[in-house]
């Protein structure tokens, strides 16, 4: 990370509609990390802001009848709405019409111009304006966009252009990737940069005719500076760069930028750093593409009527709990980041939002800190016990847990994050159960049963600590009820981590649930699925199949990368698992009667990856784990020396 500050960047977003759960989830991610390393007592610069020259954000403006400046005015406060409902704790906000910023990017495009890695020319070719992206005519095959997440009609375009010479750089960029490994986040997503660069970068057109919107061309207004060489360059603006010298040098360069794999590839991956070198500035220290969000299993499209917006998902989760406001925020925001491993598609849906609220918030870590205090209260008077001993397997559950949450968060895994603080919260409650305060009280126990609250308060205390950063405002409600000042955000984490320092007699404030369960009787349930059709009876004893038909097959080796169990069932768990693809895969197994969840991550597995995708307890699993059928056990099948077989490799 950068020695004296950790700067973290979100992409700016357009101001052609305002953000949904697609765009918050980029800005919680790196809210996270930006509330984790001040709570490290780091200095942190957390920029986020509009992107407001692009051509499509001029011609919704001019659909809807409006001045564009007026238009872009009217917008960026929208967008400030949903991250003030979300609970974003951003440094800078940063807008491209802003004076900085049109200064820095005229100033930067004229040095290149005088360097002469920015020459004029002439483009003939595809353009989408949704996109904002110039194609070569090699990467289109119908008149689409060629981006799957598009496929809007393109304009040929044919105009003099300025052109910045990315072509240049090509040979720079695959030496620093493979001489830098974790540079680009995930790992796969390194990958497809690599073979993109090494296919050939173009010279990039880097201007459009001037039709009254954009910043103009130094010296030229007939042209104004394309969208993406004018937006690239906010993360510079910010830092100060070419205007404060101080700043520059304590920011510079960024510890981590976050953005959509769509945008990944060919803006952050290949364009900025090239324009960095071609300044002679230092390169990001990590790019990190996430995956999309789908609602309800489908692309989020207003066509579809299917957008999700933070404000109204809050008030409507608020509304169905009880809730506060904040802390419906803070569920949402739990539930994109525990949903999926970082990195994989999402798919949200109210009911798995609904599931994970009543299970890990109101249940889970409800649990854990009501009860608790509430027995504070009825047996000890309302105050930390005295006398109290840290409990040592407790104590080193926390420390594990904090250990692991700052590996998987340094490692950008906020799922796995989560998971070892949940880790920890089912301790906290396991501790009680085997404790039993309750028969401790009734016989009489006292020093017993105040050691045992004691051990449960404190636990909780860690958990608020470690959970501040994901949950604010959950974090400093249960600081609150633990009658401790300030918020968990106020403390070092290095030194609030730390099992035992809960001070003896610290007055508890009175118990009241943070997250109501939601009675899902009442909730408007889906229509039952059709029953599945009996397949006849079999009549062969063992049918025989062709070696064609057994080519079909698309048999595996597969890592696990996490398990969970699904509500409500027995024997299923949620696997996510490399195949060795660009994306890992969700497989529903029926082996949670012979494997814990803990036991499965880093294991490999064979998988039979081809099976037609199938929801089972409404999570679609992609395919089916084989095992052995022993007694009616279930036994994995993985390979020999599993270090020696990549994750992809083919079983035949």
């Amino acid at each position: 990370m950068s020695r004296e500050c950790f700067y973290i960047t979100t992409p700016i977003y357009y101001v052609n509609a305002v953000p949904h759960i697609g765009n918050a989830y980029t800005t919680i991610l790196c809210d996270v990390l930006a509330r984790y390393h001040r709570q490290r007592s780091e200095k942190v610069l957390f920029a986020t802001g509009t992107d407001e020259n692009a051509l499509k954000v001029r011609e919704v403006a001019e659909a809807e009848g409006v001045d564009t400046r007026a238009y872009v005015d009217a917008m960026e406060p929208r967008f400030k709405e949903q991250w003030q409902a979300l609970e974003i704790a951003y440094d800078d906000y940063i807008r491209t019409v802003e004076p900085r910023h049109v200064r820095v990017v005229q100033e930067v495009f004229r040095r290149l111009m005088e360097s002469g890695d920015i020459y004029l020319g002439s483009y003939e070719g595809w353009y989408c304006v949704s996109d904002e992206t110039f194609f070569a005519p090699s990467e289109v095959t119908d008149q689409t966009c060629p981006n799957p997440e598009c496929r809007r009609p393109l304009s040929w375009v044919k105009e003099d252009n300025y052109f910045f010479r990315l072509s240049k750089y090509q040979d720079r960029l695959l030496e620093y990737m493979e001489s830098h490994p974790g540079w680009l986040r995930p790992d796969y997503r390194a990958n497809e940069v690599m073979a993109f660069t090494r296919a050939g970068l173009k010279d990039q057109s880097v201007s459009r005719i001037n039709n009254g919107w954009g910043i103009p061309v130094p010296g030229d207004e007939k042209h104004v500076i394309y969208v993406w060489f004018d937006a690239l360059l906010n993360y510079l603006t910010v830092a100060g760069y070419l205007e404060d010298e101080e700043k520059f040098r304590t920011v510079w360069p960024p510890s981590v930028q976050m953005m959509g794999k769509d945008i990944f590839v060919r803006f952050h991956c290949t364009l900025w750093p090239a324009m960095l070198m071609a300044l002679g500035v230092e390169l990001p220290e990590m790019l990190v593409g996430h995956g999309f969000w789908t609602v309800e299993g489908e692309k989020i499209s207003k066509s579809r009527g299917n957008v999700v917006y933070a404000t109204e998902l809050v008030k409507e989760l608020s509304s169905l709990s009880g809730a506060a406001p904040e802390l419906a925020a803070d569920a949402v925001r739990y539930f994109l980041l525990r949903e999926v491993p970082f990195g994989a598609d999402g798919d949200f849906s109210r009911s798995a939002l609904v599931t994970r609220f009543n299970s890990d918030l109101a249940n889970d870590l409800g649990n854990l800190l009501n009860r608790t205090v509430a027995m504070g209260h009825r047996w000890c008077g309302g105050v930390a016990p005295e006398g109290a001993r840290p409990d040592p397997a407790l104590a080193e559950a926390a420390r594990n847990a904090a250990e692991e949450v700052h590996s998987a968060l340094c490692d950008i895994q906020f799922s796995k994050a989560l998971e070892a603080i949940w880790t920890l919260v089912s301790n906290g409650n396991r501790y009680l159960e085997q404790s039993a305060p309750w028969n401790l009280q009734k016989e009489g126990k006292t020093a017993e049963l105040g050691n045992v609250l004691y051990n449960a308060l404190e636990t909780a205390r860690v958990v608020a600590v470690m959970v501040n950063p994901f949950m604010p405002a959950c974090a400093a409600r249960m600081w609150t009820q633990l009658g401790l000042p300030g918020t968990p955000g106020d403390s070092v984490w290095q030194e609030a981590v730390e099992f035992g320092r809960l001070p003896a007699g610290t007055k508890l404030a009175a118990p009241e649930p943070i997250f109501p369960r939601i009675d899902t009787a009442k909730m408007k349930k889906p229509a039952e699925a059709a029953p599945a059709k009996k397949e006849p009876p079999v009549t062969e004893e063992r049918a025989l199949v062709t070696y064609d038909e057994f080519k079909r097959l698309d048999i595996r080796v597969a890592k696990i990368l996490s398990a969970e169990r699904i509500e409500g069932a027995t024997k299923l768990l949620r696997l996510t698992v490399d195949a060795g693809e660009e994306q890992p895969r969700t497989v529903v197994a029926g082996i949670a009667e012979h494997y814990k969840p803990e036991e499965l991550p880093g294991r490999s597995i064979v998988l039979l990856a081809n099976l037609q995708p199938a929801k089972i307890r409404g999570v679609e699993s992609q395919g089916m784990l084989l095992a052995a059928d022993v007694d009616g056990r279930a036994i994995l099948l993985q390979p020999d020396a599993p270090q020696d077989v990549p994750a992809g490799a083919t079983v035949r």
